[in-house]
């Protein structure tokens, strides 16, 4: 991803009169396509072979900001971190929803399933969505919003572009501030977090809302509320630099300091938003574990050029390490069945920290994950990010585990995002997804000649047996191969491109 091009309404149009007559032609011709976008942010093993693609990476610009009803126009490709930074200092505007990892493109965002911790005001990022533009598979393109084919705006959101080509999406903005006073709430148990969150949740004061569990007996809920003023006992804090500490163990050193009192600091706004980048969360732990590398704060800053998420995901592609040696997992819950959750896969993976975000669901029929039959669907959610090594090698036993928690899931009245290791049949698939419902609006809008939902993310049910893979999941040779497709990323035009545009 470039920096963000300059682009009138007229170019845009011919961009996607170009991607409408490629689509035609596949149409015309009976012939299924993928769609070529340029960046991911899944943790499954994508197909990238094959010359039926649909390439979209030249939709990369913002068109224009609506600073009366508090919305831009942009193209799908651009990436998070320059849109905020767009709206945030030109305009003193913010997304709504801003997902923690700036290279989640604004289409990646509604066309997969993103929620962040404003997400328990706003729900998913395809929430904030006002209208988008689409190329349906025949060729034609159409606008969709709550006023136009309502039905194909919502059943597009979380489908992984497979009703048609997204070429253009409103985005809804509110005003910003200079700070998130962020306060860390400590916790001693899973049930006290759950409890806890769950009744800050109803706080109307407070803008974003998450969760960190380190251990059955230490965590921390941290509730963020905007404001342009920070006292002068609040101490400053950022996260984007070599030298600043990476959020979750600031968190951690923080409710050790002061494991009975609440703690507060002021944290600008952009740093608060992306503040996960570093260390990707947690998951780049692994990456010092994989290597026997000493982890602390001199070989963190050591090798901190390779450790923000643009770079990792670069890593993680080149191999199949992450799809057969790493749990991903994004499941929200109702509320009253994530006590039960979280101590469950304490007992099978033993995966330390979990991540907590509530979540304003969205509306059945959905992709995203939604909540079970009897929920109260006005009621919140609870998302579990379960990220971690898995306790086994053994790529049999990694599906096992996996197909073993889709179980306990479903049991539980859960649903998972889909772009994490998804190992359903296709009947379990269906028995949970409205097949009817989706199918109906494939047929209504032609989109039948496009890879299904399922089609996306059955590719990990079966282990990949190719000989580079068997040789690549041998230790240290996926992870070095990885190494260096990340440094010769780091350190090549693009990304230095990328960070002279970015906000950080």
């Amino acid at each position: 991803m470039n920096a963000i091009p300059r682009k009138s309404a007229q170019q845009h149009a011919k961009s996607v009169a170009e991607i409408s007559a490629a689509v035609r032609k596949y149409h015309d011709r009976g012939e299924r396509f993928r769609i070529r976008h340029g960046s991911t942010n899944s943790t499954r093993q994508t197909a990238t072979k094959g010359k039926h693609f649909v390439d979209t990476g030249s939709l990369s610009a913002i068109l224009a900001v609506d600073t009366t009803r508090q919305t831009c126009v942009v193209e799908p490709n651009v990436p998070m971190d320059q849109l905020v930074k767009h709206t945030l200092a030109h305009h003193g505007l913010v997304p709504l929803v801003v997902m923690e990892f700036p290279g989640i493109t604004v289409g990646g965002g509604f066309s997969g399933t993103s929620a962040e911790s404003s997400s328990f005001r706003y729900g998913f990022f395809d929430r904030i969505i006002v209208s988008i533009e689409m190329v349906l598979a025949n060729g034609d393109v159409v606008h969709c919003s709550e006023d136009e084919n309502a039905d194909l705006f919502h059943g597009a959101a979380g489908a992984m572009g497979t009703l048609g080509v997204i070429t253009l999406l409103e985005v809804q903005l509110k005003p910003a501030r200079t700070y998130v006073q962020t306060s860390y709430h400590p916790v001693t148990s899973v049930a006290d977090a759950v409890g806890t969150i769950r009744k800050l949740a109803t706080d109307p004061s407070i803008d974003y809302l998450d969760g960190i569990i380190f251990s059955q007996k230490q965590g921390a809920i941290i509730a963020g509320r905007l404001s342009d003023s920070s006292s002068e006992d609040e101490p400053k804090r950022t996260f984007s630099k070599p030298n600043d500490p990476w959020f979750y163990l600031h968190v951690r050193e923080t409710i050790r300091n002061h494991p009975s009192d609440i703690s507060i600091e002021a944290i600008p706004l952009a740093e608060y938003l992306f503040r996960y980048d570093r260390g990707a969360f947690w998951a780049a732990r692994w990456a010092f574990d994989y290597f026997k590398t000493p982890f602390n704060s001199l070989t963190r800053r050591l090798f901190d050029g390779l450790m923000h998420t643009r770079i990792l995901y670069k890593a993680q592609d080149a191999t199949p390490l992450s799809a057969s040696q790493y749990i991903a997992q994004d499941i929200g819950f109702p509320f009253p069945r994530a006590e039960e959750f979280i101590n469950y896969a304490n007992q099978v993976f033993g995966i330390w920290p979990l991540w907590l975000c509530p979540l304003k669901p969205t509306p059945h029929p959905t992709i995203n994950p939604f909540p079970a039959s009897g929920h109260n669907a006005t009621e919140l959610l609870l998302n579990v990010g379960l990220w971690g090594p898995a306790p086994t090698k053994r790529r049999d036993k990694f599906v096992g585990l996996n197909r073993d928690l889709e179980e306990k899931l479903t049991a539980l009245g859960g649903g998972k995002a889909l772009y994490a290791h998804t190992f359903y049949t296709e009947d379990e698939f269906w028995r949970i997804y409205d097949r009817e419902w989706y199918d109906a609006l494939r047929g209504k809008y032609g989109a039948n000649s496009l890879p299904s939902v399922y089609d996306k993310v059955k590719g990990s049910i079966d282990a990949n047996k190719s000989i580079r893979n068997r040789v690549l999941e041998l230790r240290p040779l996926g992870g070095a191969y990885g190494v260096l497709k990340a440094i010769r990323y780091r350190y090549g035009s693009e990304y230095r491109q990328i960070k002279r545009e970015a906000p950080l």
